[in-house]
């Protein structure tokens, strides 16, 4: 129904706000519910809990970080197999991926705000260790690859995990930091550069 449609988009609004002011732990339902107009069981009977609501604010954006970034790993591994497909789109491309997922990220920059610094106390709080470990295995696929065509060893568990978690703070770094988009992939396409020669150096023959 309408009706009922509204009510929980007030709710998300106001939660937005009030976890946005005062931070997961602090933040108040009854004070969300005061100002979006409605009971603390009609809230109840959109979401389970605080923490439900929260994850209704901020999974979407998660989710749709998550998708670029397999994507470009997957797409990235298909180039260095030599797949035809690889290059319908430029996501492949560590530049252009990076393009992408600051863009979405700052069309939805209050919500990175509230992953970043507002989460203690619910399950989202060590969030980026958890990005890590979804996306060290794309990162070790794509470095057994490399290696195997370049007839080197590639790089050990330790390495990957230090690489992927450099890339992943370099992000958090400059969304807490840079408000404005431009800069901030300007910032990231020299982070990428000296990103990337680290890493093409992990995989040159020792002498």
């Amino acid at each position: 129904m309408k009706s009922e449609r509204e009510a929980k988009e007030r709710l998300l609004i106001c939660a937005r706000a009030e976890f946005l002011e005062k931070g997961y732990q602090k933040a108040s339902l009854r004070s969300i519910c005061k100002k979006a107009g409605v009971t603390t069981g009609a809230l109840y009977f959109f979401f389970q809990d605080k923490e439900d609501l929260f994850a209704a604010i901020v999974q979407p954006t998660i989710e749709r970080v998550r998708e670029i970034a397999t994507q470009h790993v997957k797409q990235e591994l298909m180039v260095l197999q030599n797949f035809p497909i690889a290059d319908e789109d430029n996501i492949h491309d560590d530049y252009n991926a990076t393009e992408q997922i600051l863009h979405m990220l700052y069309q939805n920059y209050d919500i990175c705000q509230l992953i970043l610094t507002k989460s203690q106390g619910s399950r989202y709080e060590n969030i980026i260790d958890e990005f890590v470990d979804i996306f060290e295995s794309g990162q070790k696929a794509l470095a057994i690859e490399q290696a195997k065509q370049l007839n080197v060893k590639p790089p050990d568990d330790y390495i990957l995990h230090w690489v992927v978690h450099i890339e992943m703070d370099a992000y958090v770094h400059v969304l807490l930091h840079e408000k404005d988009e431009k800069k901030a992939l300007e910032h990231m396409g020299q982070i990428l550069q000296y990103l990337q020669s680290g890493w093409e150096a992990l995989f040159k023959k020792n002498d």
